[in-house]
C-alpha cells in the first residue's frame, strides 16, 4: 500500500529527517583515522536519544546498531565494532530516527582524512547520482525516470549500480512501499503522486555491481573488493520540484571548517 501524506505528515517526517541530519553533521567532526566504529555508533545513539528521537535501525529486523557503518568496499549494512578508520578511507554512514511517529532517513559517505583521488571522484559521481535523481521526483513522471537518471549518470562514468538495494516509501513505517531502483527504463513503472515521500538512496561500485553478504546476516561487500558509495535523501514528491526534507547542508559545512 502506497502512503499520501498530508502536510501535517510532512512536517513531522521533515522533523525527523532534521535530527538524522544533525546527527550526520555531529558525526562529521568525529570521523578522524583512529576512530573505531562502534565510538561513532555510540555518539550517535546518545544524541538521537537527547534529541527527543529513537534510533531508528537498532534492533530494526534484528539489527544490532543504532548506525549501518560502511568501511571501504561494505556496500551497506556494515555493523559497528572495534574496526578503526584509517587514512585514506571512505564510510558510508546511514541512519534513521523515529520521531513524533514518524522516520527520518538519510545516509552520507564521508572520507577519512583525504581519500586518492579516483576514489573521491567516485563519491562526487554517486552523490550527482542522487541529485540526478532526485530531479525526477515530481508528480507525473515514473518511478523508472528516477532510476534511469541514476543509472544514465553512473555507467557515464564508468561505475556500477548495485541493483539488488534500492530506495523506499518512507514514513509511519522506515520501510514503504513503493521500491524505488537506481536502475530502470525512462516511462516505465508506478505514476508518482504530490505528497509521496520517498527515499532516493543510489549506491554505486567503483568496480564492477556484483556483491556478497556476509556470514553476520548484514554486512554486503563489492565481490570484487573495490570500494562503493552509498548517498542517499529524503524527499516529497511536489509538482514541478522535490522537497528535500534531509539536509546536507549541515554535514558539509562542518566538514568545510574541519579542512581550514
Amino acid at each position: 500500500m502506497i502512503f499520501i501524506k498530508s502536510d501535517d505528515e510532512v512536517e513531522l517526517t521533515r522533523k525527523s529527517c532534521l535530527l538524522v541530519s544533525k546527527t550526520h553533521a555531529m558525526l562529521a567532526a568525529e570521523i578522524a583515522p583512529g576512530v573505531t566504529t562502534s565510538k561513532l555508533d555510540k555518539l550517535a545513539k546518545e544524541f538521537i536519544l537527547d534529541n527527543g528521537g529513537v534510533p531508528g535501525f537498532l534492533n530494526y529486523n534484528g539489527f544490532p546498531s543504532t548506525l549501518c557503518v560502511s568501511v571501504n568496499d561494505v556496500v551497506v549494512h556494515g555493523i559497528p565494532s572495534s574496526l578503526e578508520l584509517k587514512d585514506g578511507d571512505i564510510v558510508s554512514i546511514d541512519c534513521g530516527v523515529l520521531m513524533n511517529g514518524f522516520y527520518g532517513d538519510s545516509c552520507y559517505t564521508f572520507e577519512v582524512g583525504e581519500a586518492e583521488p579516483t576514489v573521491r571522484a567516485l563519491l562526487v559521481c554517486t552523490k550527482e547520482c542522487l541529485y540526478k535523481g532526485i530531479e525526477q521526483a515530481v508528480a507525473g513522471n515514473r518511478i523508472g525516470d528516477i532510476g534511469c537518471a541514476v543509472q544514465k549518470h553512473a555507467e557515464s562514468h564508468r561505475y556500477s549500480v548495485v541493483e539488488e538495494l534500492v530506495g523506499h516509501g518512507v514514513g509511519r513505517f522506515l520501510h514503504e512501499e513503493p521500491s524505488i531502483p537506481n536502475f530502470g527504463r525512462a516511462g516505465k513503472g508506478l505514476k508518482l503522486k504530490e505528497r509521496m515521500i520517498i527515499a532516493i538512496e543510489p549506491v554505486i561500485n567503483m568496480g564492477k555491481r556484483g556483491i556478497v553478504q556476509e556470514r553476520d546476516g548484514w554486512t554486503i561487500r563489492t565481490k570484487d573488493g573495490k570500494p562503493s558509495a552509498h548517498f542517499e535523501h529524503t524527499v516529497v514528491v511536489k509538482n514541478g520540484k522535490a522537497d528535500i526534507l534531509s539536509d546536507f547542508s549541515l554535514i558539509e559545512e562542518v566538514l568545510k571548517k574541519k579542512k581550514n
